[in-house]
């Protein structure tokens, strides 16, 4: 009994003696990767303070400076977790996780996509409002009321096909997607081609009469 006693605990204490350095190697490799991830992301959070670039984009007046920050510090840590996770890839090989570094590979895949989502919402972001400025001014003859209306419905349309990009970009619903795009193409074709039809039957009415007054004589 004593025997077998000592048997399990020296196979406990060499087993564990073996694992503290892999431990240990792991835990440096993931805290190196934690420290170049936040130094990446102050770095970035910097360039854009001495830059100003907030404050260029303020003064286009299509987004606030808040705004701009929030969209760089939302870049930013995705930018600083793809680091990490580029070192936490090596740590769980050295941990013997072989089975969990097939996960982490698939959400490092992943982030690229979320990486140009996240800047193609901000470029729709700018876009929408650039439009509802251009459409604002270009319609102010109609009134205030009717500029500001069409102006959000430009901005609206804008922002919702923003998101449709963006939601087949990180992959979400893709088919879903573009069966509500093509049935949205669908009913704005039919919209205005019903309502160029309406519109223009006298005009075909008469273009028609003249053509058969043509061919009679």
């Amino acid at each position: 009994m004593i025997e077998l006693i000592n048997t399990i605990l020296f196979t406990f204490f060499k087993n564990l003696g073996n694992a503290i350095p892999s431990f240990f190697g792991g835990l440096l490799i993931l805290v190196v990767g934690l420290l170049i991830g936040s130094i990446v992301k102050q770095l970035i959070m910097t360039v854009m303070t001495f830059s100003k670039i907030d404050l260029l984009f303020n003064k286009t007046k299509l987004i606030k400076k808040d705004e701009v920050r929030i969209w760089t510090e939302v870049l930013s840590e995705i930018l600083k977790w793809m680091l990490i996770i580029v070192f936490l890839v090596p740590a769980l090989e050295v941990w013997g996780l072989s089975r969990a570094t097939t996960v982490v590979n698939e959400i490092l895949f992943y982030l690229p996509n979320v990486v140009v989502a996240v800047v193609i919402a901000f470029v729709g972001i700018l876009a929408s409002n650039l439009t509802a400025d251009l459409v604002r001014h270009s319609v102010k003859t109609m009134g205030s009321t009717a500029s500001n209306s069409l102006a959000v419905f430009a901005r609206s349309t804008i922002v919702f096909f923003t998101v449709l990009v963006v939601l087949n970009q990180l992959g979400v619903a893709q088919d879903l997607i573009r069966i509500l795009f093509t049935g949205i193409v669908v009913m704005l074709s039919l919209a205005g081609g019903l309502a160029f039809g309406l519109g223009g039957k006298e005009l075909a009415k008469d273009l028609l009469e003249e053509l058969r007054n043509k061919l009679k004589s």
